[in-house]
């Protein structure tokens, strides 16, 4: 039986539509494997962790829900495109979080390591350059 402690920086957890969950360890092609085992990630959430000390180099959108954001450590700054505008949240304090709505680009500024939790509608996520 595997240990009921992981830890979200080396395994993710899966929210499946039947509200069970999946641990995944993070590998370099997680992203094409969750794709591939999660039926294009219809109906699942992404649970996970990560730790950055420079401004995003992409934007990206989820289509298919709204994401959650939670500060752990450092400051961080969303900026999310609402109808071509941008709107800058900042999150300063551990515990501060910010909810992505549905079909909204976001990118993230940073000027200091920073660890956040996110909670991610994966289907249909898409990318683009800054």
């Amino acid at each position: 039986m595997s240990s009921p402690v992981n830890n979200l920086e080396k395994v993710f957890a899966v929210l499946k539509p039947n509200q069970t969950v999946e641990k995944v360890t993070v590998t370099p092609s997680i992203y094409q494997e969750l794709d591939e085992n999660f039926n294009n990630f219809k109906g699942h959430q992404l649970v996970s962790m990560y730790e950055f000390s420079e401004d995003w180099s992409s934007w990206e959108i989820h289509p298919k829900g709204d994401e959650v954001v939670v500060l752990l450590s450092g400051r961080i700054t969303f900026v999310l495109d609402i109808d071509g505008e941008h709107q800058d949240v900042e999150l300063r304090e551990q515990g501060d979080y910010v909810v992505v709505p549905k079909n909204t680009w976001h990118t993230a500024r940073t000027e200091t390591s920073t660890k956040a939790l996110f909670i991610t509608p994966g289907e249909g996520t898409e990318n683009k350059s800054v």
